[in-house]
């Protein structure tokens, strides 16, 4: 049984895997290949983009006067128990805990697309998508924050102060700005927010748990915790809105708002993969 349903005699088996193979680097590489569509308004008006990289640059200069100085010594008085437990809190915004099960995932359901029948097929290819822009939207602001942290090769929180800089450091101890976990909590809360809206809440409550550890370890100041931040979810609004251009998981309206496309129903997931494993199948 073919992807489209329609009965054909077995492939011989070095057919089968180039077919199989083929299908799944294609399902892999959707979102690079699928071309823009129609688009009405832009969706980040170039006024409303000048205007937030202004904030953003007001916030983490303000923050670098008044609170990053501040923040260092209150670190200080943080008793022992509460910074050990923001230390075992911290990791849990590393982009592994994201990206290891969303691309392993995405690897494993395009190989079972590809070999299913086409009512399956549609629906392991929705939840694909998503996983996919799950995986870009997190991965792409934070190796991006891994390149430019070290170019600006800030020093971390130390008895230098905070207006320290090696420029075009390599070093781990002058990769302070901007924040790499606060980049990837900021992302996970924008972009799996967008595909599971009712989980927004909390997904924003991790974000800003996550930051808040990076001071209260003295891992970076909160300029750097502000700046990675922005990078993390600015990053992935500019994702989501790529996707939305090419209808993958989301579509952009009239007005230029972008809307999250109906996803597979838990009942169809079951129904898809009941059929796919189902014998004979």
């Amino acid at each position: 049984m073919t992807a489209t349903g329609v009965k054909h005699e077995a492939l011989p088996p070095p057919a089968a895997r180039r077919r199989i193979g083929s299908d799944v680097v294609g399902l892999l590489g959707l979102p690079a290949r699928a071309r823009p569509r129609t688009a009405g308004a832009p969706m980040l008006p170039a006024t409303r983009v000048a205007l937030a990289l202004v904030a953003a640059a007001v916030a983490i200069g303000a923050a670098m006067l008044v609170l990053d100085g501040w923040a260092l010594g209150a670190q200080k008085r943080i008793p022992i128990w509460v910074i050990d437990l923001f230390n075992e809190i911290t990791d849990y915004g590393r982009s592994g805990w994201f990206l290891w099960p969303s691309g392993i995932l995405i690897i494993a359901l395009a190989v079972l697309a590809a070999t299913a029948q086409r009512f399956a097929r549609l629906t392991i290819v929705s939840l694909i998508v998503r996983l996919e822009f799950i995986f870009i939207a997190i991965a792409l602001p934070g190796l991006f924050v891994t390149i430019v942290k070290r170019l600006i090769g800030r020093v971390r929180p130390s008895v230098v102060g905070p207006f320290a800089y090696v420029p075009f450091s390599w070093r781990p101890d002058y990769a302070s700005m901007p924040s790499g976990h606060a980049t990837t909590a900021f992302a996970v809360a924008v972009t799996i927010g967008a595909v599971l809206p009712r989980a927004r809440p909390l997904l924003w409550l991790y974000a800003l748990v996550i930051a808040a550890s990076r001071v209260i370890i003295a891992a970076h100041y909160p300029s750097d915790v502000i700046a990675g931040a922005g990078v993390g979810g600015f990053g992935a609004i500019l994702i989501r809105n790529y996707f939305a251009a090419r209808h993958l998981g989301f579509v952009a309206g009239r007005d230029g708002t972008v809307h999250a496309l109906p996803g597979p129903s838990l009942r169809r997931l079951r129904s898809a993969f009941a059929r796919l494993f189902a014998p004979g199948s």
